[in-house]
């Protein structure tokens, strides 16, 4: 089991910053794909961008250019940083942890206000 816990979201202006974190308590975090998930209201929750274990980056195309993603192995953490933040940017941030199971963190809000 892994325990993942998200700080960092909160109210921001469009066009400010964020950056979001997520510790996992596990010995074997270099082995986990860590990614970072979002969901607003009435909508699916979607992948915004993710870091393999070798440390390949993905994103989704609608942050591309805005978000960076990275991990810290020595920390068992991972961030994301958010710059040129959008209303459409608000939702519910989650952290996530796969390698065979995926591990979800509680989530953290992030609203940008226009």
């Amino acid at each position: 089991q892994v325990q993942l816990v998200e700080s960092g979201g909160g109210l921001v202006q469009t066009g400010g910053s964020l950056r979001l974190s997520c510790a996992a308590s596990t010995s074997l975090f270099s082995a986990y794909t860590m990614g970072w998930y979002r969901q607003a209201p009435g909508k699916p929750r979607e992948l915004v961008a993710s870091v393999s274990s070798s440390g390949r980056t993905n994103y989704a195309d609608s942050v591309k250019g805005r978000f960076t993603i990275s991990r810290d192995n020595a920390k068992n953490t991972v961030h994301l940083q958010m710059n040129s933040l959008e209303p459409e940017d608000t939702a519910v941030y989650y952290c996530s942890a796969r390698q065979i199971v995926v591990y979800w963190g509680q989530g953290t809000q992030v609203t940008v206000s226009s």
